[in-house]
């Protein structure tokens, strides 16, 4: 089922580095949560249309980060999502984080599906759909 990695490019900005201009760790995860709302949004979806219009949030339930080289101050990021399964409530995304081709860190992220309440519920088919695609 893997589709065609999603890519979006992130400068590293001051507030994303620590005292020695070295990106902080968790900014890594800031980088992926944003380039996986850009993917979202090209399949068609925004996040706040779900939630109003769906009742639906995607909400990260586990994550597994390898981190193999430091980002700095001014660096640009590539930032590669790509889907590696899809539930009915579920989906597990493989992200990569590089600079001019060298991997910096990779994650998997488990996603799960839930309503207003914070509860698991089944994705929209019109989500379903645009992800088989």
């Amino acid at each position: 089922m893997p589709d065609a990695p999603h890519r979006i490019a992130f400068p590293v900005y001051y507030e994303d580095t620590d005292a020695g201009g070295i990106v902080y760790y968790a900014n890594y995860l800031k980088f992926a949560e944003r380039a996986r709302t850009e993917w979202l949004k090209e399949k068609g979806f925004s996040q706040r249309a779900l939630r109003e219009s769906e009742g639906v949030l995607f909400v990260v339930t586990h994550c597994d980060v390898y981190f193999r080289q430091p980002a700095f101050l001014d660096d640009v990021l590539d930032i590669e999502t790509q889907l590696r399964e899809c539930g009915r409530a579920t989906m597990t995304m493989h992200q990569r984080v590089c600079r001019a081709g060298a991997t910096l860190a990779e994650m998997t992220v488990e996603l799960a599906c839930v309503n207003g309440a914070g509860r698991p519920t089944r994705m929209p088919e019109a989500i379903c759909a645009a992800l088989a695609e």
